[in-house]
């Protein structure tokens, strides 16, 4: 399987158990492998025939800005489910980065890594 992968795909979403985070959101940050098979486009050099991660990352930054979740979880869920809706994405892994989490202590970021497939 051939991976297209996008990085640092950045949204503003209203997601978190705190009040706080929902009445002001905070920026999220996501991060996709799309596993596929590529040869078919390569080999008619064809837009058509592999996935247009343009569109993937439109998708997905309006995922993030769109309906509040609790959970980073259930954002990874749903940004997985949305990469999957693609007909030649067979599988996705999706992370999903929250810098600004309500941590008390000192940290760099937190994530939720997870691989969704058709299988």
């Amino acid at each position: 399987m051939d991976r297209v992968a996008l990085r640092g795909l950045k949204a503003r979403g209203h997601h978190g158990v705190f009040p706080k985070e929902r009445e002001e959101g905070q920026t999220f940050i996501v991060d996709l492998v799309l596993g596929l098979d590529t040869r078919p486009a390569a080999a008619d050099d064809d837009l058509t025939k592999t996935v247009h991660y343009g569109i993937v990352a439109e998708e997905v930054v309006d995922v993030v800005q769109g309906e509040p979740v609790d959970l980073i979880e259930t954002l990874a869920e749903r940004i997985a489910q949305q990469c999957l809706s693609h007909p030649g994405v067979q599988e996705v892994e999706v992370v999903v980065h929250k810098p600004d989490a309500p941590i008390t202590v000192p940290f760099d970021d937190v994530t939720i890594t997870i691989t969704r497939s058709r299988r």
